[in-house]
């Protein structure tokens, strides 16, 4: 497979790794530009576990992008140290980063899932279930918790610093709702609060144009090539 970027992503980048927690990889490959004219398309992601990674398909990681997903942005804002695949074509896509966000998408984006993993939280009750359903309430908790910061971050600056400044912090939040799922909506009312009163130097709509010109670069380079394994 042509993997173009990859590096390990979620709680191990965050800085939110605590021992037995899964080492997440995401990545980003090229299909054989011939394989996109037939009859049927080539998948657009593989995901795999032991070891776990998903890898998507250039164009379908540019769309991801293009409309702010949390998960796919991240990946090209790693610090160095956590790429184990880095292509030329790769160092591109990283070159681009900021062309990819805009202002509403970028809000939309964040808002959106921390909102999705409230409801989550919310639908859980009043904390009185088992200790693997308090574990995942609190790593729910933690994200949600994180894609506030790391959203607003993003709105505010137009940067994204993917590991979080205070991990012990995002444990602790996580406990507390564990314990009580409605101590979330505070902070979730904060930021929604703090993206109303923040104007963003991001575009409204981001800009499409570097991210089609590296998509076609992209299409060149592996037009004619063989199919890997072939």
């Amino acid at each position: 497979m042509n993997v173009l970027l990859s590096g390990i992503v979620g709680s191990t980048a965050y800085g939110l790794a605590r021992e037995g927690s899964d080492i997440d990889r995401l990545g980003v490959f090229a299909a054989p530009t011939e394989s996109l004219h037939g009859l049927h398309a080539p998948k657009e992601s593989h995901v795999t576990t032991r070891p776990d990674r998903t890898l998507h398909e250039a164009a379908k990681w540019c769309r991801l992008a293009l409309g702010g997903n949390p998960t796919v942005t991240e990946l090209v804002w790693l610090p160095d140290e956590l790429y184990d695949v880095r292509t030329p074509l790769g160092d591109e896509l990283i070159g681009i980063r900021g062309s990819l966000l805009s202002a509403k998408r970028v809000r939309d984006a964040y808002l959106g899932y921390a909102t999705q993993q409230f409801k989550r939280l919310y639908d859980r009750g009043d904390g009185s279930f088992s200790a693997d359903t308090r574990k995942r309430t609190a790593k729910h908790a933690r994200h949600l918790m994180r894609l506030c910061h790391q959203g607003f971050e993003v709105y505010a600056t137009g940067r994204l610093n993917v590991r979080v400044d205070d991990p012990d912090a995002y444990h602790r939040f996580g406990d507390e709702v564990a314990a009580d799922a409605m101590r979330a909506l505070p902070m979730l009312k904060r930021f929604e609060s703090l993206f109303d009163e923040t104007r963003s130097p991001l575009p409204d709509q981001p800009d499409e144009a570097p991210a089609e010109a590296w998509l076609r670069r992209v299409r060149a380079s592996f037009y004619g090539r063989p199919r890997a394994g072939a």
